[in-house]
């Protein structure tokens, strides 16, 4: 089994190949790992692996407050994630190459990074400045019948982005077409649908593209369905992650 270490950046959201995660860089763990991440030659991938975090705080409690102000305020790499970080994490991330990394004045960072490859989370280490994990690259298998299957979510896809451009009472059109290759589409789909961090989870880790798929395709005729008994929505761009305030 080929295994890599990397830096880890577990969040609140799912990151999926294709992915665009912008970043918004100021505890001083994550400014330590992109520190590091930037003596990397410009010409190499700076990557790191995002994990969602299953239990825990993507920040650190800084400030006693409710509902107990006398809690005891955590520091260092692990601290919101407990005693066994391993445990606080889905099991299944991505990796995540950072194509800009800038830092400010004030030592913070802001950086974009893209999702580019599942991986499995085997273990964390905690001993140094910022998280590390050693992990699995996982393949994307077709499984059967993932042709088809992708041209059914594209076209309830195309009808879920109708219903959501009527919610909103404006036009979701990028300029761009959809892709057509099964994977891509999948996380595609994945990435873009209004959808809780456990179910965003779950497509994450599909066993295979066609799985993925037939989830994404039930998935979309009910979200579909909901949306029609709903005044409005808030926007949300096809490609691109919320920024993360770590």
């Amino acid at each position: 089994m080929t295994t890599v270490r990397l830096p880890l950046f577990p969040l609140n959201s799912v990151l999926f190949p294709g992915l665009v995660l912008p970043l918004n860089i100021f505890e001083e763990r994550y400014r330590a790992m992109m520190r590091e991440l930037l003596k990397t030659p410009e010409d190499e991938p700076r990557r790191f692996a995002v994990v969602a975090i299953r239990d825990g705080y993507e920040v650190a409690r800084t400030e006693p407050g409710l509902p107990d102000p006398t809690t005891t305020l955590e520091r260092g790499p692990v601290a919101g994630f407990g005693t066994d970080p391993v445990k606080a994490f889905h099991k299944v991330g991505c990796i995540a190459d950072a194509a800009t990394v800038r830092e400010r004045a004030d030592g913070t960072f802001e950086a974009l990074a893209t999702g580019t490859n599942r991986v499995r989370l085997l273990s964390v280490e905690a001993s140094g400045p910022f998280l590390t994990a050693e992990l699995e690259p996982l393949a994307e298998e077709p499984g059967d019948e993932a042709g088809a299957l992708a041209e059914g979510v594209l076209r309830s896809f195309r009808q879920y982005q109708k219903r959501l451009a009527g919610a909103r009472e404006r036009s979701l059109t990028t300029g761009a077409e959809l892709p057509d290759e099964p994977g891509v589409v999948s996380y595609l789909v994945a990435a873009a649908m209004m959808l809780d961090t456990p179910t965003k989870q779950r497509l994450l880790q599909a066993p295979d593209t066609a799985s993925r798929l037939r989830d994404e395709l039930k998935l979309l005729r009910a979200e579909t369905a909901i949306i029609r008994t709903l005044p409005s929505l808030p926007a949300s761009e096809l490609t691109r992650g919320p920024t993360s305030l770590n």
